[in-house]
């Protein structure tokens, strides 16, 4: 799990967009890590908001996530 949170994180920080879709997460882990199955790459990305290292971002008709403190965000 921790090596999936890795990922995540590094593709949150080398990332043009402030936010992303899950599908966006989805891939660039798996780029990383082959094996990783989406249901683990999803429970990583939840622990990673607990955390509050990433941030939900909702649109009203989809749920994103972002960086915390990087773009603009509803709390700030």
């Amino acid at each position: 799990m921790e090596e999936i949170k890795k990922a995540i994180l590094e593709f949150a920080e080398t990332s043009k967009k402030s936010k992303f879709y899950f599908k966006d997460l989805e891939k660039a882990v798996q780029a990383k890590i082959p094996e990783a199955k989406m249901r683990d790459i999803k429970k990583a990305a939840t622990e990673l908001v607990n955390e509050e290292k990433l941030i939900y971002f909702s649109t009203g008709s989809t749920t994103m996530y972002g960086l915390k403190g990087r773009g603009v965000t509803e709390d700030q």
